[in-house]
């Protein structure tokens, strides 16, 4: 499949998983998440979920649990919505990369902090 149609694909799936998390699952675990974005393999049989809530690391692993519970549902409500061939297997993973962002920021700062005041001063 090419990357502009497994682009499309991804956004399409993260659109209406985000949908179906908000409107139709009841799971009071999964009411504060957030799905960040969706990757699929290139033979579309599986695709991981990253995904963000407004808890802390326990509620987002205990989100998880629930997605994963939820997994069937999903796949079979996205199979019939957008008329797929074949909807992949879901895996649901919280999305630290704003963690990582801030711990990036951080240490460049630190860094700009240590360093010379003025470049090339040694």
């Amino acid at each position: 499949m090419n990357q502009q149609r497994t682009a499309r694909l991804n956004e399409l799936l993260r659109r209406e998983l985000s949908r179906l998390i908000r409107r139709e699952l009841k799971d009071p675990r999964v009411q504060t998440v957030t799905v960040t974005d969706v990757v699929t393999a290139p033979d579309l049989t599986h695709a991981t979920v990253y995904i963000r809530t407004l808890d802390d690391e326990v509620g987002a692993e205990q989100a998880v649990e629930g997605l994963a519970s939820a997994s069937g549902f999903m796949r079979r409500r996205l199979g019939k919505l957008l008329r797929l061939r074949r909807v992949p297997e879901f895996h649901f993973e919280v999305d630290h990369t704003l963690e990582r962002a801030t711990r990036i920021e951080q240490l460049l700062e630190e860094a700009r902090q240590d360093g010379p005041d003025e470049p090339g001063a040694d």
